[in-house]
């Protein structure tokens, strides 16, 4: 595969690609830049994050589980990217070293990169910014510190040349000598729409699809697969668009976490603040709606919440496309109702009062992977619940509505007694399993005790973490 994009403000040309050859690889091992570290390789530390820059905008990725084919088009910048040409400090560089806010240093290339991008980008919500990236000795709070002494300091010149950077003024370049990983690599396919990949798939049913990579990455660097025939769909901008009627709002497949967070502030703000806690930065700027889904994992965050804002999947394997409620696309654990050959192109939610609260329990309270997420979607009326929807991450094989509870609150007074009426229908709806993030019994008192959460917070009752604290 021929790829072409902007290092620090140098044009590079590579031909014959691996497919799967990750960006930190061909960083560290043949252009020498090492001040990009190598740690988890799993996207969680924030060692390895680079800056990428399109038409989009400017975004922190981990380059551990970005695949060189994935940078096509675009202008990275590495933490050595981050002076001047003649030398002079970013000032997310300078603050770092006013703020003696590094020790052994490994992870501080990684803060560097993840606070320029804060800063290109005016992101003032340093906190969510930096939880990405993990340090181990200096504390944050220095970290923290600088953050915010740099963020309103000018974006240096330098770094706004990417901004003005497009595909069409990379000059050949010439193919990298020393980069021929990909020369015995099955051919890796690019399509522009979904139509072409439509049409490809269909062909190729058994080719791995690769969008954000933040699970499919983990498959190459933590699982040594290999991959086969691939295809990358961030080329296919319809996969992208998002589109708000008076009735619905349609999603693309290939929109990214980021951008359904930023979406969705305005239509169910509680949906966009558990996002927050989807991943990390580098992760929801990289991560997709439609692999969230099409993954099929029973702890996936955006399917409890799509599942009780009542969506529905919709499906395209080469002309045919169809459509089914998103609780029917999961059938039991990683086993979905899709054919060989077809694809997650979008997903619909109806436009609707927001009565939606989420609730995500983990062991961390960032960056972490759900031991239950519960969302509830109930319409009360002078007093009396109406309608319920409501569906768990975490309980089951599946993502999966309560059914029973949904039974036992509609048509009741929305009361202290009615609440402790339903609860017996939490072990109707699931038998949770235990597992290394909880008990089969925790897993079903954490349920119980979200609905008696969604009842104080409608009696405007402090019942979040923040206002709880100290």
């Amino acid at each position: 595969m021929d790829i072409a994009f902007l290092l620090n403000g140098e044009s590079v040309a590579l031909t014959g690609v691996a497919p799967t050859a990750t960006l930190l690889d061909w960083l560290r091992e043949t252009r020498g830049l090492t001040g990009t570290k190598e740690a988890c390789r799993e996207g969680d530390c924030g060692a390895c994050t680079v800056m990428v820059t399109d038409a989009e905008g400017s975004r922190a990725l981990n380059a551990c589980i970005l695949f060189l084919p994935q940078i096509h088009g675009k202008a990275i910048r590495t933490v050595e990217g981050l002076a001047a040409p003649d030398g002079r400090l970013h000032p997310v560089q300078q603050a770092l070293i006013d703020h003696h806010a590094s020790q052994c240093g490994f992870c501080t290339p990684g803060f560097a990169v993840s606070m320029a991008t804060a800063q290109q980008t005016g992101d003032t919500d340093l906190e969510a910014a930096l939880a990405g990236n993990l340090c181990r000795c200096t504390g944050y709070a220095p970290i923290l510190r600088a953050a915010e002494a740099a963020r309103d300091a000018p974006v240096p010149d330098w770094m706004e040349e990417d901004a003005n950077f497009f595909l069409a003024e990379i000059p050949s370049g010439g193919a990298d000598p020393q980069d021929r990983r990909g020369a015995d690599s099955p051919p890796a396919f690019r399509p522009a729409t979904a139509d072409a990949l439509a049409a490809w798939y269909e062909t190729h049913p058994d080719a791995t699809l690769i969008a954000g990579a933040t699970d499919i990455g983990l498959w190459v660097t933590k699982g040594l697969q290999d991959l086969g025939q691939v295809a990358f769909l961030s080329g296919c901008e319809d996969l992208t668009r998002i589109e708000i009627t008076e009735t619905e709002i349609r999603l693309g497949a290939g929109v990214t976490i980021a951008r359904l967070r930023e979406m969705m502030r305005a239509q169910h703000p509680h949906f966009a603040r558990m996002l927050t806690r989807f991943g990390s930065a580098q992760v929801r700027a990289a991560a997709t709606l439609g692999g969230n889904i099409a993954n099929g994992s029973p702890i996936g965050d955006s399917p409890p919440a799509l599942i009780a804002l009542g969506a529905t999947l919709h499906l395209r394997q080469g002309a045919r496309r169809r459509s089914l409620p998103l609780e029917d696309f999961f059938l039991d654990y990683r086993k979905q109702d899709r054919a060989p050959g077809e694809f997650v192109e979008a997903v619909t939610i109806p436009r609707q009062p927001d009565d939606l609260r989420c609730y995500k329990l983990s062991k961390r309270r960032d960056q972490d992977i759900s031991a239950v997420l519960g969302c509830f979607n109930l319409t009360v009326r002078s007093g009396r619940v109406e309608t319920a929807r409501i569906a768990f991450g975490g309980m089951a094989g599946i993502p999966k509505r309560a059914r029973a509870v949904e039974a036992a609150l509609t048509g009741q007074p929305f009361a202290q007694a009615t609440i402790k009426a339903a609860l017996p229908a939490f072990a109707s709806d699931f038998q949770p399993m235990s597992d290394m993030r909880a008990s089969a019994g925790y897993r079903l008192r954490a349920a119980e005790n979200m609905l008696w959460r969604l009842w104080h917070e409608s009696r405007n009752d402090p019942a979040d973490i923040d206002e709880l604290a100290p």
